[in-house]
């Protein structure tokens, strides 16, 4: 089964780097080429191409979309049988991301791909979140001019034309992504989605699954079964999740005292919080603040 989804880690989300257009007379082939360093996103204007990619390989038809990988080798499958127009975009992330099959396997491998994007990361307390974009897609008429008005944007100068295009990609990658969601469990989605929002305006408070049952009018346990599906923990686990990078935030940013980052976080106690923070992270955050800001323990720990 071909691979049928790019999962994302974002920040930073896919950007923009190029575009263009390539013809094709009948029995003419898509260039063989590997390891481009980009993304290559393939859309069929006019008649059809056959695109191999390692051992995979598409047959993508007029206003169908394809997405060749950055590290693979690519190449024409088979003759074009009939004249045929391509428009194609090179984008690229210093993000975490793979390809699976469905998205219950994104899902799945989710907690591990983040894991991953962290490690290699960017900022230490960024909050990060999963991008769903399907490898082989057939575009909806908004979606299709959308890459269009590319085209449009070279009649603007320089400047005004690569902020556009930069808006017009991330527009387009928006559209894909939420169309591909709504093929989906949309009910798992759409509530896990409620449920983070909650926690999000909510962290200060004490949060109880008694407290998420009565706002969302879902049974915990229901709730607890879409957070596990969509982000892969518990609202309680997301929740401490979320204060700690909340935590990070305050301590890089602020010479607050442990007692008043704990609190400003959502922790009642400031050594409940180190405790946690100390096993979340593998350091104390007073260690966490010195090694981003030079502060001392002395320093960093005085009374408000």
């Amino acid at each position: 089964m071909n691979p049928q989804i790019l999962h994302f880690i974002a920040p930073p989300i896919p950007y923009f780097l190029d575009f263009g257009s390539a013809f094709y007379r009948q029995g003419e082939r898509h260039i063989s080429r590997s390891s481009i360093g980009t993304f290559d996103l393939i859309v069929v204007k006019k008649g059809a191409i056959f695109i191999g990619e390692g051992p995979h390989q598409w047959n993508v038809q007029q206003q169908e979309a394809l997405i060749l990988r950055p590290d693979l080798h690519h190449y024409g499958a088979a003759p074009c049988e009939r004249e045929t127009e391509i428009i194609w975009i090179h984008f690229h992330t210093y993000g975490a991301w793979e390809e699976y099959e469905d998205m219950d396997s994104c899902l799945e491998n989710q907690a591990a791909l983040i894991e991953n994007h962290k490690q290699s990361a960017f900022l230490n307390h960024a909050e990060v979140n999963s991008i769903f974009i399907p490898k082989y897609v057939k575009l909806t008429q908004k979606a299709y001019e959308s890459i269009e008005y590319f085209f449009q944007l070279e009649h603007e100068s320089r400047t005004i034309r690569n902020w556009r295009k930069q808006n017009a990609f991330q527009l387009f990658m928006q559209h894909i992504n939420r169309e591909l969601i709504t093929t989906t469990d949309m009910t798992a989605f759409h509530l896990a989605e409620k449920v983070e929002l909650f926690i999000r305006q909510n962290y200060t408070q004490k949060i109880s699954n008694a407290m998420l049952q009565e706002h969302l009018n879902y049974h915990s346990n229901y709730l607890a079964k879409c957070m596990l599906k969509v982000f892969g923990m518990t609202p309680n686990d997301y929740l401490l999740q979320y204060r700690i990078e909340q935590s990070k935030k305050l301590l890089i940013q602020t010479d607050w005292s442990m007692a008043r980052v704990a609190e400003e976080s959502g922790f009642q106690h400031a050594s409940y919080f180190s405790t946690c923070f100390s096993n979340k992270e593998g350091i104390s955050p007073l260690n966490f603040r010195k090694n981003f800001t030079g502060l001392s323990n002395a320093a960093s720990d005085r009374p408000d």
